[in-house]
C-alpha cells in the first residue's frame, strides 16, 4: 500500500458502490437505521464480527488478527437536514436530507481500508475496531457509544484514527498542529411570554421582541466581552415564534451554539448567554423564567502530538509532501474528542481529506464561484479522486500502528 494507484480495482469498486448507495439514502441523526444496516453488512463481508445498536444505531466491527495493539477507525453515520442541489445522478432521494458533510465518504473510505487490511493480514498483527458512530451532527453519538460500553465490551484502543472531508483539492490531505477544531456548547432557549391578539399587544407579553433583543445582545458577548485575539464564535442558528401574523405567541424558541478553543472560554461564554437571556426576560416582564438547556458539549479537538507527527510522516511517504498540507485551527466542531477525553490510554490522529475537484478549484482561484463547502446544498466531493485517497490514507495509518516493526520505532516509544 504505497499509493492510491495501488488500490485494487475491486476494492475501489466496492467502496464506490457503498458511497453511491449511502449518498442517495441519507438519514438524520438518531434515525440512521438503514445506514447502520448497510455499513454493518459491509463490515461483516470484510471479515469483522459485528455488533449493532451500540449507543443508538452505532455499529462496531471487530477484526482480530493475533497479538498486538488495538486500533480503532471511526466514521459517522448521520446526514444533515439540507435539501441537496447538486444535480448528481445519485442525488439524495430523501426530501430535505443530504450527506452534506461527507459522512458517506468517510464510511466508504473506512470500508475500503478494512477490505485492504483484511486481505493483508500477513503484514500486521493486533485488533482492528471499525465503528460507525451515530448522531455526530448533534454531538451526542460518541458519548452515547462510550456510555453503552464501547471500550468495556470491545477493548480500549491504543490509537483512534479518523478523517474528515474538507474544501481542499481532492487527492490532498492536511494535518494540524495543536488544536484542530474548537470545543462547543449547544443550547436551546425557551422565552415565555403571554400570547393574545396582535391588535391588543398591551394585553400580552410579546416574546418576539424579547427574543429579537436577546439575539442582538448575544452578539456583544464576542464583540465586547471577549478579547480580540481570542477565537470565540456565538451563533444563533434557529429562532422560532408563532404561526400567524395576527396572533402574538406564548413562547419564542432559540437554538444556539458557542465555539472556543479552551474549556474556560466555553464556560465563560455559556454563563454570559444565560445571564443575557435572563436579563432580557426580566426587562420584558416575562411571566415565567426562561428555560435554558445545554443540549450538547464537546471538548476541543487536540490530536495527540506524537501520533499525529508519525501519521503525517506515513502520509508524506505515501503521497509525497506536495500532497500533505497544514491545517489551521478551525471553529468547526465535532464529538470525536470524547474518545480520548477521559483516559490517558487512548491516543488520536485526525486529518482532513480534500474533496474539491480540480476544475472547481481552478475556477474558484480564477475568481469564479467559491468552492462548495461542508453543510452546503451544493457540496459534491470529487469521488474519483477523494475516495481512493481516503482509503489509502486510513489503511496506511492503521498499518503503521499494527505493524510497528515494519515502519520503525516500537509502540513503547509512543511515536504512534
Amino acid at each position: 500500500m504505497t499509493g492510491t494507484s495501488e488500490i485494487p480495482r475491486d476494492v475501489l469498486r466496492s467502496a464506490i458502490e457503498l458511497y453511491l448507495d449511502l449518498h442517495a439514502h441519507p438519514e438524520l441523526s438518531g434515525a440512521e437505521s438503514r445506514t447502520a444496516a448497510r455499513f454493518a453488512a459491509r463490515l461483516e463481508q470484510h471479515g469483522c464480527v459485528v455488533s449493532r445498536d451500540v449507543g443508538g444505531h452505532g455499529v462496531v466491527g471487530v477484526l482480530r488478527n493475533g497479538p498486538g495493539p488495538t486500533v480503532m477507525l471511526r466514521t459517522e453515520l448521520d446526514a444533515l437536514p439540507v435539501a441537496e442541489r447538486t444535480g448528481l445522478p445519485y442525488e439524495s432521494t430523501v426530501p430535505g436530507v443530504m450527506h452534506a458533510c461527507g459522512h458517506d465518504l468517510h464510511m466508504a473510505a473506512a470500508a475500503g481500508a478494512l477490505m485492504q487490511l483484511s486481505r493483508a493480514r500477513d503484514t500486521w498483527s493486533g485488533t482492528l475496531l471499525v465503528i460507525g458512530q451515530p448522531a455526530e451532527e448533534t454531538l451526542g453519538g460518541a458519548r452515547a457509544m462510550l456510555a453503552d460500553g464501547l471500550f468495556e465490551h470491545f477493548g480500549t484502543p491504543e490509537v483512534v484514527l479518523a478523517q474528515h472531508t474538507a474544501p481542499l483539492p481532492a487527492g490532498t490531505i492536511a494535518h494540524g498542529r495543536g488544536p484542530l477544531m474548537a470545543g462547543s456548547t449547544a443550547m436551546d432557549v425557551v422565552i415565555h411570554g403571554r400570547g393574545g391578539h396582535a391588535g391588543t399587544p398591551h394585553l400580552t407579553v410579546d416574546p418576539v421582541p424579547t427574543a429579537a433583543s436577546t439575539v442582538l445582545r448575544l452578539q456583544t458577548v464576542v464583540s465586547r466581552e471577549t478579547a480580540p485575539g481570542e477565537q470565540v464564535v456565538l451563533s444563533v442558528g434557529s429562532l422560532h415564534a408563532g404561526q400567524r401574523g395576527n396572533v402574538i405567541p406564548d413562547d419564542a424558541e432559540l437554538s444556539l451554539c458557542v465555539r472556543a478553543f479552551s474549556e474556560a472560554a466555553l464556560d465563560r461564554v455559556t454563563a454570559a448567554v444565560e445571564r443575557i437571556v435572563r436579563a432580557e426576560c426580566e426587562a420584558s416582564g416575562c411571566p415565567k423564567d426562561p428555560e435554558i438547556i445545554v443540549t450538547a458539549r464537546s471538548p476541543v479537538l487536540i490530536p495527540d502530538e506524537a501520533t499525529t507527527a508519525a501519521v503525517r510522516r506515513v502520509h508524506e511517504d505515501l503521497f509525497g509532501t506536495h500532497r500533505v498540507a497544514d491545517w489551521p485551527a478551525t471553529t468547526a466542531t465535532e464529538d470525536f474528542p470524547w474518545f480520548a477525553a477521559e483516559t490517558d490510554e487512548v491516543r488520536t490522529a485526525y486529518w482532513m481529506l480534500g474533496v474539491t475537484g480540480l476544475k472547481q478549484w481552478r475556477a474558484a482561484l480564477a475568481g469564479g464561484p467559491p468552492v462548495e463547502s461542508n453543510h452546503s446544498p451544493g457540496f459534491a466531493p470529487d469521488i474519483r479522486t477523494a475516495l481512493p485517497t481516503g482509503i489509502a490514507a486510513m489503511a496506511a495509518a492503521a498499518l503503521h500502528v499494527l505493524n510497528p516493526s515494519r515502519t520503525g520505532p516500537s509502540r513503547g516509544e509512543r511515536t504512534c
